[in-house]
């Protein structure tokens, strides 16, 4: 930001400067040309005087010595040509002149004024050239050159041009450092902001900022920052203590439940042996859940790691264990994994992903119909689908569907609270990964799970007993 200021604030100026010290420096080259040449031109005015009377008395002697004094005292070349145009007196030796200064005197001598030729700018080294002619009665009788050195007036020009390039500068560098303290001044408050938005996004909640510096706008920011922090601090904290009392209040009709399963199972013959270990299981699988909230609330993130699972597996156990809610709707689950279902993973967040979205399809299933559990392995990781027959959605209701307690015009009268796929998108972007809807052409709807690709060899706490874990 500090960049674009200096932008935004010297870029104009400088083009400005650049242009008004142009301008005011070519109007300054042409007022000091304006002056030699205007000088000139009285003086050749007073020389045409000296140099008609010469003329007509035939003596040359009468003008020179006055020709030679002013070349001496003014660095400047006299010539009296006569009418056939020769040179006739001069101050000095005449030089040989160039075709332009030949033309000139040929149209003095033809009755014409002339003017000064040559531009006076530093980087050319012309003289200035005044050509004036001599009346005798009203008929041309010769003409005066006038040849001026322009050292003086450039050396002027360029004293000029020095001034303004040092104003110029002098301007630059104040600007540069009024940008830099108002840059300073602005952002100065923004970069505490940043630092303290930083903070936060680290778990340092208690983040603030503490003075109150820069324009009102910006100290005005920095209140409001400063409250919406102490907002977001408070309902963070009491989301922690409720899911904090939650989970510890759980584990204590959870503890009796299972207590009341391992006395139910002893007076249970063995065909019962399977239900009771899946129930167990089920009771284990819902403390380790309690375990991890009430790790994620006390230290404000989780403390699961990845492992190797096999998702084949996975995917057949949770199946399993959802199998005797589908029969009482007269649903089938079938799994379908390809050979390659190793996946470096959070097996607690697919599996809570995964029953969110088997919940979901159960919920929507016809009677009688099945529902498709399928793993396969993909160039950029795993997918693991969940296809039932229900209705399904309208394309444009497909984005729709993972939001938070959406649901669906025609649904509205089937028990939930539209929170199953939002869920299951939520703990797969915690992983890296996504989820995505989409509509079969026989109809339904398709829930695909898809696991970031991770390669389990490099995981070296992966044995047989997390894959089993």
């Amino acid at each position: 930001m500090r960049r674009r200021l200096f932008v935004v604030f010297l870029v104009p100026t400088t083009i400005i400067l650049v242009i008004l010290g142009g301008a005011y420096g070519w109007s300054a080259a042409r007022s000091i040309q304006q002056q030699v040449a205007t000088q000139l031109l009285s003086d050749l005015s007073y020389f045409t005087t000296g140099a008609g009377q010469a003329l007509r008395a035939g003596d040359p002697a009468m003008i020179e010595t006055e020709l030679r004094r002013y070349g001496m005292l003014y660095d400047a070349g006299v010539v009296v040509f006569d009418r056939s145009g020769t040179a006739w007196a001069s101050g000095a030796r005449v030089p040989a002149l160039s075709e332009g200064d030949a033309e000139q005197v040929s149209l003095a001598l033809s009755g014409r004024r002339g003017e000064p030729v040559g531009d006076l700018l530093p980087w050319t080294a012309s003289e200035l050239v005044v050509v004036e002619p001599v009346f005798d009665d009203g008929r041309v009788i010769g003409a005066v050159r006038i040849s001026a050195s322009t050292d003086a007036p450039r050396r002027a020009i360029l004293t000029q041009w020095g001034a303004i390039v040092g104003l110029s500068v002098v301007i630059i560098i104040a600007l540069v450092w009024a940008v830099y303290r108002l840059a300073s001044w602005v952002l100065k408050p923004l970069n505490r902001v940043d630092s303290a938005m930083a903070a936060i996004e680290h778990g340092e909640m208690g983040a603030r900022i503490d003075d109150e510096t820069g324009p009102p706008e910006v100290r005005r920011m920095v209140r409001m920052f400063n409250q919406m922090a102490e907002e977001i601090e408070r309902v963070m904290t009491r989301q922690q203590e409720f899911v904090m009392n939650a989970s510890h209040e759980l584990r204590n009709p959870l503890g009796a439940l299972l207590m009341r399963v391992e006395y139910l199972a002893t007076g249970l013959d063995e065909g019962w042996i399977d239900d009771v270990e899946h129930a167990r299981e089920e009771g284990r699988r819902m403390t380790r859940i309690l375990d991890t909230l009430l790790s994620v609330a006390r230290d404000g993130k989780s403390d699961s790691s990845f492992v190797a699972v096999d998702l084949a597996e996975l995917v057949e156990a949770r199946a399993a264990a959802w199998r005797e809610r589908a029969a009482d709707g007269w649903v089938v689950i079938h799994t379908h994994s390809d050979a390659d279902a190793l996946s470096v993973t959070d097996r607690m967040a697919v599996e809570s992903a995964l029953d969110a979205v088997i919940d979901n399809a159960l919920k929507f299933a016809p009677r009688g119909s099945a529902i498709d559990l399928t793993v396969a392995r993909r160039d950029d990781g795993h997918a693991v689908s969940v296809r039932d027959r229900g209705r399904g959605l309208e394309p444009e209701q497909l984005e729709q569907a993972t939001g938070r307690f959406w649901r669906s015009p025609q649904d509205q009268n089937v028990p939930g609270s539209g929170l199953g796929l939002a869920i299951a998108a939520d703990l797969l972007q915690t992983m890296g990964g996504n989820i995505v809807l989409s509509s079969p052409a026989n109809g339904g709807l398709e829930v695909t799970l898809l696991l970031p690709s991770t390669d389990a060899a490099g995981v070296s706490a992966a044995t047989p007993e997390d894959v089993d874990a």
